[in-house]
């Protein structure tokens, strides 16, 4: 069954930079699970997956604009370091958690002081072309509840 608008789409990835080191990698563990044509994932990966099937495998270079957006400027911001989730001690380069009003993001911290940390909230893979290689591993119809929810449910998904 083709991938299309309303099909949950489970698929293996791997995500490598331009320098073409592994950022991210979903073998070893659950396939990513996604609720097609519901923005749920990045545009470029969206748009390739549209009429592939189950078994299909393939790579695919994703330009900033249809990843993670071009990398910003004014993208620093000044926060308590308490504010900071995910290590004790921050060091320039390490990626942090914050909750926003738009709920939790990831940060790169820039520099470090007593009280108050500098963080750019540009997404760690903003203005970086990407190159995917996918396994799609299943393509089924999404139930009533996943479209109403614009996300799918179970292994991979929301649960």
């Amino acid at each position: 069954m083709p991938i299309e608008k309303n099909q949950v789409v489970l698929f293996h990835y791997s995500v490598r930079d331009e320098q073409d080191n592994v950022v991210e990698n979903s073998h070893g563990g659950e396939p990513n699970a996604y609720l097609h044509g519901h923005g749920g994932i990045i545009r470029g990966l969206e748009e390739a997956l549209e009429g592939r099937e189950a078994g299909d495998t393939f790579s695919l270079t994703v330009a900033p604009e249809k990843a993670y957006g071009p990398r910003k400027a004014d993208a620093v911001q000044r926060v308590p370091i308490k504010h900071l989730m995910g290590a004790k001690r921050w060091k320039p380069g390490m990626i942090a958690q914050v909750q926003t009003e738009q709920g939790p993001r990831h940060v790169v911290v820039a520099k470090v002081g007593h009280k108050f940390a500098d963080v750019d909230t540009n997404h760690p893979m903003a203005g970086k072309t990407l190159t995917f290689d996918i396994e799609v591993i299943e393509v089924r119809d999404a139930d009533a509840e996943e479209i109403a929810h614009g996300h799918a449910h179970g292994p991979g998904g929301h649960h």
